[in-house]
């Protein structure tokens, strides 16, 4: 294990840093709005600001990159990311909040970009698996103890978003002072949006139905929980919790799926977040401590559901466009995810933040529904043909070029330069995969 972690040692440790902070404004900053009296909208309006820049910066950040250096990069968007948390507190307004979220959310998909790249450089076939395994575990993990910081400091003081700042100015360090060559320059992934549904329309839906219920949870989750009578402490625990509850869950839902029809594995999780979205706003009111099992369990449901619409779509892809695939999915959570903050404000708006989970849990009512369906359309591939489960961070396109099931060797298909797709009538893995390729070849040396 120590020989797989001291090539890429420096650059986890960046990742832990970045990732730390990151979780630490996503708690924040939603309750220091609370405090100066935002309503919920121009909350919500912050969530879908930073997964605007987030979408931004996963397009431009290989233009970026070819321009300047993988280092000049790094430093530039720390230095950005850093210098828009400190701003945060010294204006607490709304309309200055929404685009220092962009910026955020711009700065942080290059920096993830910069650093994902360098790992895959840094891996070998061997060990790609165990990087791509660490990396996961740490995304999950930093991201929880990030939540837990929030008890440190009093959020309508300056200190914790001094404390945030820091973090990602020390991520900095570990890049800026290595000796080793930079990685190849990255290159844009070319992504054919209506090619991605064909291939796999529950894939697809669930990605975006993710973007939907899980960025409204990021974004307006804190203020229901201070709602409930939680105190900043309870708030973080309660935030943590739905990381620990995702984590644990990422694990025995992947390898269940692995062994039957992957839908019916997601189906199961999709009709555990409607339970948990129907339950928790009453819990509230009858028992408070049961906020944390509620959390708990949502994150359990909630949190593996991308990793297998991921894994789903890429049971019809090629080991040569798992990249390409993998990437278009997460640019249509991104999608959902600036979307869904804003429907359930206005709706949180309306009605209180109570409302906030029966509206997740109609989101994943509707999915559930779409999948029955497609479930009655379309056969699932034999299990002893498709790729296995692999947890995915989804923190930047580069990081599925760490996924050990890519196959960086393999020539370019045809049907990736843009070629037809041929209906199947049993939607067996074999058939579809001539219409895998809704993206072009991009070479996964270069990211």
């Amino acid at each position: 294990m120590i020989k797989v972690i001291a090539p890429v040692g420096a650059l986890l440790i960046s990742v832990a840093l970045l990732l730390m902070g990151n979780g630490l404004q996503g708690t924040l900053l939603p309750i220091r709005a609370e405090i100066e009296a935002f309503g919920p909208v121009a909350i919500g309006i912050m969530g879908s600001s930073y997964f605007l820049g987030f979408a931004l910066g996963c397009l431009s950040g290989p233009i970026i990159v070819g321009r300047v250096g993988h280092i000049r990069t790094f430093t530039a968007a720390t230095a950005l990311a850093s210098t828009v948390a400190l701003a945060h507190a010294l204006i607490t307004e709304p309309w200055a909040w929404w685009p220092l979220r962009a910026l955020t959310g711009f700065a942080f998909a290059i920096l993830y970009m910069v650093i994902e790249s360098w790992l895959n450089e840094r891996a070998t076939n061997e060990t790609r698996g165990t990087v791509m395994s660490i990396y996961t575990v740490i995304n999950l993990t930093v991201i929880m103890a990030g939540q837990m910081l929030l008890t440190l400091y009093n959020p309508a003081s300056f200190a914790p978003f001094a404390l945030a700042s820091i973090l990602v100015s020390l991520a900095a360090l570990p890049v800026a002072l290595t000796t080793s060559l930079a990685p190849a320059p990255l290159q844009s992934t070319k992504i054919r949006i209506l090619r991605l549904y064909r291939i796999s329309p529950v894939g697809f839906v669930g990605a975006f139905t993710v973007g939907l219920g899980n960025g409204a949870f990021w974004s307006l989750a804190p203020l229901f929980a201070t709602g409930s009578g939680l105190d900043i402490n309870g708030v973080a625990l309660f935030m943590s919790l739905v990381v620990l509850g995702g984590a644990i869950g990422q694990y025995p839902l992947g390898k269940l799926s692995d062994r039957t029809d992957r839908r019916r594995v997601i189906l199961a999780a999709a009709v555990g977040v409607v339970l948990m979205g129907g339950l928790l706003p009453f819990v509230t009111v009858m028992f408070v401590p049961g906020l944390y099992v509620g959390a708990f369990l949502f994150g359990l449901t909630a949190m593996p559901v991308y990793a297998l619409s991921v894994a789903h779509m890429n049971d019809f892809v090629e080991s040569d466009g798992f990249v390409e695939a993998s990437s278009g999915m997460l640019m249509i959570y991104a999608a959902g995810a600036i979307v869904g903050p804003m429907v359930a404000s206005w709706a949180t708006g309306l009605a209180g933040t109570d409302l906030l989970f029966p509206y997740i849990a109609v989101v994943y009512a509707g999915f559930a529904a779409f999948v029955v369906m497609r479930m009655r359309v379309r056969s699932a591939p034999h299990p002893d043909v498709r790729p296995d489960f692999v947890a995915t961070a989804g923190t930047s396109p580069t990081i599925n070029t760490l996924d050990p099931r890519s196959d960086s060797d393999a020539s370019p298909d045809p049907a990736l330069a843009g070629g037809p797709i041929e209906p199947s009538p049993t939607g067996s893995a074999p058939n579809h995969d001539d219409g895998r390729g809704m993206v072009s070849r991009t070479p996964p040396e270069q990211g």
